[in-house]
């Protein structure tokens, strides 16, 4: 996996990298998933490691522990993460991403991969920040997503944090901060990481071939790289969708839910909460965030709808993200998402 810094990071890199001889002991990124914070920290990571870095303090990518680091086999970072998102940060990562089970044919391999950072993985850091670093060199210990951390595991971190290790560095990436114990969060140095403008998110999505750039990057909420993740088969699903709310007087709620229920319900209950909340925006302010092809439809919707009534549809939607993870009947789930919406703009 080759570490990355995105156009929208660029002067966040040059302010953190020129304006720090000496990094924190521990460092905290936060913001929205799907912005790049992972692939920054990375490049972060590399750079401190690196023997040699460019002008820009970058990493140089040809020195031996640049070549290290893109094995995944540095003797001085260690890279934390949930078990079941250990393949998707790094599918070549066996030995260094803690979480992540050897194979083999025994119980253990068809248990379902956690999606928690255990104490055991924090534990298991012992050695790592205590003992004598190769090189004289700094260890760092990237930890992602930091809120996956369960409390077990967060309590041991923060013994690490009150009493740092010399020449250890923690780099925390988190999506939620608020989520993470205030005792944590106050030990690290935090860096919001920017959310790109518009225009710069375009123009990076076009540069990798995408297509309906406006489209993806409206229903990633302006996240770039999950923008990037959306494939045919969901654009296709997500015109459907869109297709059936706008027509109101034909909405056919048992065959769309039928249609939809092999469909990621999250997905379903995203694009109706950014429907509703372009109908409430457009009620209130005149204005259209997600939906811009849809604009003239939410409009019309929009003059005739009580806010009040719209509101509480806005907090029944929160709830049902909650829900949609573990539906008893994906069917039943979808169709009483629409019944409730036609409700509440009858």
């Amino acid at each position: 996996m080759q570490t990355a810094i995105y156009p929208w990071q660029r002067m966040l890199w040059q302010q953190v990298r020129q304006n720090s001889a000496r990094p924190h002991h521990a460092l905290l990124l936060t913001g929205r998933a799907g912005i790049g914070k992972f692939a920054w920290a990375r490049s972060l990571a590399k750079a401190m490691l690196c023997e040699q870095v460019n002008a820009d303090a970058a990493a140089c990518g040809i020195c031996t522990s640049c070549c290290w680091f893109e094995q995944n086999q540095h003797p001085n970072f260690r890279l934390l993460t949930a078990e079941a998102l250990s393949e998707a940060v790094d599918h070549a990562d066996k030995g260094k991403t803690s979480g992540v089970q050897e194979g083999g044919g025994d119980a253990r391999s068809k248990k379902k991969p956690s999606q928690q950072i255990t104490i055991a993985q924090i534990r298991e850091l012992d050695d790592f920040v205590y003992l004598s670093a190769h090189q004289n060199r700094d260890r760092l210990v990237l930890i992602h997503p930091a809120e996956a951390m369960n409390h077990a595991a967060a309590n041991a971190l923060l013994k690490k944090l009150e009493e740092p290790p010399p020449h250890v560095v923690f780099i925390l990436v988190a999506h939620d901060a608020s989520s993470l114990l205030a005792t944590i969060r106050s030990r690290c140095q935090q860096i919001p990481m920017p959310l790109p403008d518009r225009q710069v998110a375009q123009d990076w999505l076009r540069q990798q071939k995408v297509d309906h750039v406006e489209v993806r990057l409206a229903m990633s909420g302006f996240a770039p790289l999950l923008a990037l993740q959306f494939d045919e088969p969901w654009f296709v699903r997500y015109q459907i969708f869109i297709r059936r709310l706008s027509v109101l007087k034909s909405l056919d709620v048992v065959g769309v839910a039928e249609e939809m229920q092999q469909f990621e319900l999250l997905c379903i209950v995203d694009w109706l909460q950014k429907w509703c909340f372009d109908l409430m925006s457009c009620r209130a302010t005149g204005k259209v965030r997600y939906y811009l092809q849809e604009e003239a439809v939410i409009r019309e919707i929009a003059a005739k709808i009580d806010p009040e009534v719209l509101a509480f549809l806005w907090r029944d939607l929160i709830t049902s993200r909650r829900w949609a993870r573990h539906p008893l009947n994906p069917r039943l789930f979808i169709e009483s998402l629409l019944y409730r919406y036609l409700d509440s703009i009858a």
